[in-house]
């Protein structure tokens, strides 16, 4: 469908942005799975093809090896993303599966059974299959092997916080796909800001397990009632094209990205005056000690 232009120029008159909006490219990050990891499915489908003339035995063999070498890229594309996951958060706990190892053992036991169907035998296999997976882990690196930032954190605090954040994610992404269901581009974008100003305040909640009580009903309950406005004003609009609908759901995204952004606030807010709470106890008790400061 057509998509009528959007922006300062435009017919329909879409105001710039200012200096205080947040852009939702502002972090916009790149998918980590790139063509290096898409490339890897393309072996599997070619062994598969060759072994179908290779006999009963061939073709079980060849479609088994098949099936690891497949099975190790889809095991790496959500290790990317999960490396790339640990790599944008301050705080953040080691994968719980190693996805990237898995996925180089798998491909070079896809890749010794591929050898071993044309050359029967042990010690070729082996050597092939090696050199696949040594390969695989120079290409690609390990998983994160070690939590980041978890010094002084409450582990049990942090359990809670990953299933709050994990809810608050499939709202924006329900959000995401209204948006595009919609087929507006300046909703789409209007949206993507919201959906920065919310991760603001996800991330901001991560880093300091103490805020979620403070920020469970931005992160539950008003989420979840976006979604659901948005779920409904994509069916509204796309038979009708209401306008006012248009309207009020962009005001309604105005009021969320400001309360967000002032509940964000208001949390740094809180931290930092807890850190001043803190240095100004440890001066006085260094001051008792006979420390001069």
């Amino acid at each position: 469908m057509a998509q009528r232009y959007g922006g300062k120029f435009s017919p329909d008159g879409t105001p710039p942005d200012t200096e205080d909006t947040p852009r939702a490219f502002a972090k916009a990050s790149v998918d980590p799975v790139g063509a290096r990891s898409n490339v890897l499915f393309v072996p599997p489908i070619v062994l598969a093809v060759r072994s179908i003339n290779d006999g009963a035995t061939g073709l079980a063999v060849g479609l088994v090896a098949a099936g690891a070498l497949v099975l190790g890229a889809w095991l790496l594309r959500d290790g990317l993303r999960a490396e790339a996951a640990y790599n944008d958060r301050k705080v953040a706990r080691r994968p719980a599966v190693p996805r990237k190892i898995v996925a180089a053992v798998l491909t070079g036991a896809g890749v010794a059974l591929a050898a071993w169907k044309v050359e029967p035998g042990f010690l070729a296999p082996l050597i092939y299959g090696v050199a696949a997976c040594a390969l695989h882990l120079g290409a690609f690196g390990l998983d994160p092997m070690k939590d980041k930032g978890m010094e002084g954190i409450d582990t049990f605090q942090q359990d809670r916080v990953a299933v709050v954040v994990d809810e608050a994610e499939k709202y924006l992404s329900g959000m995401q796909d209204a948006a595009r269901r919609a087929g507006d581009r300046e909703v789409e974008g209007r949206v993507e800001r919201f959906l920065v100003k919310a991760r603001e305040l996800i991330r901001t909640v991560e880093e300091d397990p103490r805020d979620l009580t403070a920020a469970r009903k931005f992160l539950g309950v008003y989420l979840m009632g976006a979604r659901d406005a948005s779920v409904k004003f994509a069916d509204i609009y796309d038979r009708t094209r209401d306008a006012k609908a248009k309207a009020d759901y962009l005001a309604l995204l105005s009021d969320l990205e400001q309360s967000f952004g002032a509940k964000t606030r208001h949390l740094m807010l809180d931290t930092n005056s807890d850190l001043t709470v803190e240095i100004e106890v440890l001066r006085d008790r260094l001051q008792r000690e006979g420390v001069r400061l």
